[in-house]
């Protein structure tokens, strides 16, 4: 059987199919198709507070597109999920009303905190029983969670992400309101390893010297930080071979991921292969599942 999640977020929109794999008791997810397209909705909603028709013409497109993909591929169940653009879009539900009619693709607007328990029912497998801080920086928001023992204590969602930044349109105060949030939560006492998700993360991992197979350290993402920051846009896209739509936004991710870590006293990071669409893989999944008990 084949699953589907479709992630549309304020910078791009990603469509991932995995297969359900059963061995004995156990159940794993394998990805067989992966794709990313930069919407770039963030733009439009951060600058004008609303989705304009030329970004709802292309969402359109794409959940067309997407659709057709997940019909060649046989998926038998699926689920779009959208965050931060299209939730403070003040017309982001009647564009999602409109989609819907036009390519049958229901699209579920999820706050904050939806967001977050989604992304984190996949990052809790890979901890262990340290103190952890989980850093998850999007194109409109960040999410941070703190677990010990593979328990979450606290969690919250702030209004700064890279293309927020990018657009110069973060919340007034959010910077302060972060590292006070990661002060009162974290338990310098303990030691605290934090761990990663979002795109950006991901690719600065990548560049990265690694000092476990999945971890690096914050000394060597300030590195690539300032490596990718001293080239023009146009290198980073030539030279360093980023997407365009990576190129003027890792820097004011990284900025985010380095800021939490330093005020967290976090030395270290984890990077899983994981996010949010494979939380709702997990939610289209955990739904059938108590669908065919009942």
């Amino acid at each position: 059987m084949k699953l589907a999640a479709i992630d549309i977020g304020s910078n791009a929109a990603r469509l991932q199919i995995s297969t359900i794999l059963h061995n004995n008791d156990s159940v794993s997810f394998k990805k067989v198709e992966y794709v990313r397209f930069p919407l770039r909705l963030g733009h439009d909603v951060f600058n004008f507070g609303e989705l304009t028709p030329e970004s709802e013409a292309r969402t359109a497109k794409l959940m067309q597109v997407y659709k057709l993909l997940m019909e060649l591929h046989e998926v038998e169940h699926y689920m779009a999920c959208a965050t931060s653009a299209m939730r403070e879009a003040s017309n982001g539900h009647d564009v999602a009303r409109r989609i819907e009619a036009q390519t049958a693709v229901k699209i579920h607007i999820i706050d904050g905190q939806k967001e977050a328990e989604l992304i984190n029912n996949v990052v809790v497998q890979a901890l262990d029983d340290r103190q952890f801080l989980h850093i998850d920086v999007g194109g409109g928001s960040t999410e941070l969670n703190v677990y010990v023992n593979r328990q979450k204590i606290n969690s919250k969602s702030f209004k700064i992400g890279s293309v927020r930044l990018l657009e110069g349109k973060e919340t007034k105060g959010a910077w302060r309101k972060i590292e006070d949030w990661v002060q009162e939560n974290i338990d310098s006492s303990q030691g605290v390893v934090a761990i990663g998700t979002g795109g950006n993360i991901s690719k600065l991992f990548n560049l990265a010297a690694k000092t476990t197979e999945e971890g690096t350290s914050l000394a060597e993402i300030e590195r690539i930080r300032n490596h990718v920051a001293s080239y023009s846009l146009d290198d980073r896209i030539n030279k360093l071979r980023l997407n365009a739509d990576r190129a003027d936004v890792i820097v004011p991710a990284a900025d985010i991921y380095i800021s939490v870590m330093k005020w967290a006293g976090a030395s270290q990071i984890i990077v899983p292969d994981l996010g949010l669409k494979d939380g709702i893989i997990q939610l289209v999944y955990a739904q059938l599942s108590r669908k065919k008990r009942v």
